[in-house]
């Protein structure tokens, strides 16, 4: 059906039903002191009705009293809110936006911290009564159905229960396949106007953002169930996607970056476990271009948040992955997404519902993402405990991967001391000597523990490699974290005394803390420790060991390594050895030096085919070898 001939199907819905068209004061009569008003979200919003419900209080000053405004989030303006209307409403928010937040904190509006998926049975059940609801829908179609297009989400409840149901019909918004319709008998009044939707785009940093897509598509495998969160950093995480195959969508919000996938066919939605075929949402912000997109798209369908958001429907799709921000996170693990400290800032939302429902999903896991800094790099977004006032939004046991743009931390049963570490790897490096310092006195981490602060101690993340050895095993390759401690720990313990006694010459086989630090906290800059590594999914278990340490009077470093025992002779020490000459080279510098016990064969073997020039000398039961690297 063309537009013509939609508004040729209006035309005569005006005829048959001219009850329904009738002047704007007309409408806006019938709204009684005291009355409960809901306003629909987002980029549905009908702006054309709030302009005219002002206009009709600012012509009828003593109309209307002490109305409640109801919304999920405005991102038009809002003078429901302004001071000269404060005896005619009072707008109670179920998540905050940047027009109604002043307000809010101001104590001059209200906010209800609740699940959004929560909210539809408050309508139902009438606990909040909903006398009337403005509404934005398409033009209807021929069977008199007009859809709630861009934003279906606790509208339709509203719809559903409100005393009177005003519906703006506009021919911009698009006709969205699902649980968005509406049909003209179940509307009360009827205001044809057509304008441009409202348009969302969240500003990032072109640099930053980036980084942070490339860790989350990581942990992203081809055929995942995804949703993406509000804000800039999970949208923009999108286009980080591109390389994957048959990703599906459950989410809340449908942005840009969906729709971008689905047009290049990353989305497909050919391998989720329920509604296979479809990409699922709730509600959409975007620009004009996706809204298009939607309109009478099959493949996409809107369905009431009450489905989209509960925990036990997101839990049936399998390797579903839930990706969102935060405001801050602490080094418990604790984390914001709706104030910063006792400012209410957004709202409790439906992240804890994906993130949770997420982990109930077989081979689900919850993930979020987030810049390290906030305020133009002056404050950790990761901090030594929450603000004073901060609203919980996920606790403990619900975050598993915590990504910025230095990395990636997975926290999940790992105890405080562990995971506070693994949290501060991934922190801005200008602060982590205060997180490390605010953690001691906090007792989260060991009284002594070490750091090296500044470009000395930042982790070279660009140093990761993957190898294959000379019998097939895929190792990964990177230098040592300063989180790595309770790796290491388990990968010292593994070995055998022998292995022990080759490595450290010394009968000694403890491994306690202080010791452990010698290997993890480095000077990057002037040494260097390589761990290989077998990943299995999340759990990560280091099968050898090469380090480095400069000798500045020589311009050569001192080499040594180890490999678990029962990974030996599968070529991981050539790799080890092969990776750190790499390195010394660029580093410029001329060879190395080794002290090798005469009984330790393999490893006397791995130097001398190594290629070096080497020198070799016998003292006390010992080789010491020089080994200058060929040029060329």
């Amino acid at each position: 059906m063309d537009l013509n001939e939609k508004f040729r199907m209006l035309a005569g819905i005006r005829e048959r039903y001219p009850e329904k068209f009738v002047p704007e004061a007309r409408i806006f009569s019938q709204i009684h002191r005291g009355a409960r008003i809901f306003i629909g979200t987002g980029c549905g919003e009908p702006q054309y009705l709030v302009r005219a419900l002002i206009k009709y209080v600012e012509s009828h000053p003593k109309a209307i009293f002490d109305a409640e405004v109801f919304q999920v989030w405005t991102l038009g303006v809002a003078p429901y809110t302004f001071e000269k209307f404060k005896y005619n409403f009072r707008h109670n928010s179920f998540f905050n936006g940047t027009h109604t937040r002043e307000a809010v904190n101001r104590g001059i509006a209200d906010y209800t911290p609740i699940f959004l998926s929560e909210v539809p049975d408050l309508f139902y059940r009438r606990i909040v009564p909903v006398d009337v609801a403005l509404v934005q829908t398409s033009l209807p179609d021929a069977h008199g159905y007009m859809s709630l297009g861009v934003s279906v989400d606790i509208v339709k409840a509203a719809a559903e229960k409100a005393g009177i149901v005003v519906a703006q019909v506009n021919s911009h918004m698009p006709r969205v396949h699902g649980d968005s319709f509406l049909h003209v008998d179940d509307v009360d009044f009827i205001v044809h106007h057509d304008e441009p939707l409202l348009e969302y785009g969240a500003e990032i940093d072109q640099a930053i953002a980036p980084r942070i897509g490339r860790y989350v598509s990581r942990l992203i495998q081809d055929g995942d169930t995804i949703q993406v969160g509000y804000g800039s950093v999970p949208n923009a995480i999108l286009s980080a996607l591109s390389e994957k195959n048959h990703l599906g969508v459950h989410t809340e919000l449908l942005s840009d970056g969906i729709v971008d996938l689905m047009r290049q066919g990353v989305i497909d939605n050919s391998e989720k476990s329920i509604n296979r075929g479809k990409t699922v949402a709730t509600f959409c912000m975007g620009k004009r271009a996706t809204y298009d997109y939607l309109n009478d798209n099959p493949a996409i369908e809107f369905r009431t948040i009450d489905y989209t958001n509960n925990p036990l429907v997101i839990a049936q799709h399998e390797n579903m992955a839930a990706i969102n921000s935060a405001l801050e996170i602490d080094l418990t693990g604790q984390s914001s997404a709706e104030s910063i400290g006792r400012m209410f800032y957004s709202g409790i939302g439906g992240q804890a519902n994906f993130m949770r429902g997420a982990v109930l999903a077989r081979n689900g896991k919850s993930i979020l993402a987030f810049q390290s800094t906030a305020w133009h790099g002056s404050v950790s977004r990761i901090v030594p405990l929450l603000d004073k006032g901060a609203g919980v939004t996920l606790n403990r046991g619900d975050v598993q991967y915590v990504v910025t743009e230095y990395g990636i931390a997975y926290v999940p049963k790992q105890n405080i001391r562990e995971r506070a570490m693994e949290l501060i790897s991934i922190a801005h490096p200008k602060f982590r000597s205060w997180l490390i310092k605010e953690a001691k006195k906090l007792n989260l981490v060991y009284k002594d523990q070490a750091f090296i602060p500044g470009e000395r101690g930042e982790f070279p993340e660009n140093l990761e490699t993957y190898r294959t050895t000379k019998t097939g095993l895929e190792i990964l390759l990177r230098p040592v974290k300063i989180s790595d401690e309770p790796l290491l720990k388990d990968f010292y313990y593994s070995l055998s005394d022998e292995s022990l006694y080759h490595r450290f010459i010394s009968s000694r086989t403890d491994m306690p803390h202080d010791r452990l630090q010698e290997f993890v906290v480095i000077d990057y800059t002037r040494e260097m420790v390589i761990l290989a590594v077998l990943k299995a999914g999340e759990k990560e278990t280091i099968v050898g060991m090469g380090q480095y340490a400069m000798n500045e009077a020589t311009y050569t470093a001192d080499v040594a390594f180890v490999v678990r025992d029962d990974y030996q002779n599968q070529g991981i020490g050539t790799e080890l050895l092969s990776y750190l000459t790499y390195l010394a080279k660029k580093r410029g510098l001329l060879g190395f030096t080794a002290e090798v016990l005469i009984e330790n064969r393999p490893m006397l073997h791995l130097f001398e085919e190594a290629g070096f020039n080497l020198e070799k000398r016998s003292a006390e039961g010992m080789y010491e070898l020089k080994m200058l690297f060929r040029r060329g």
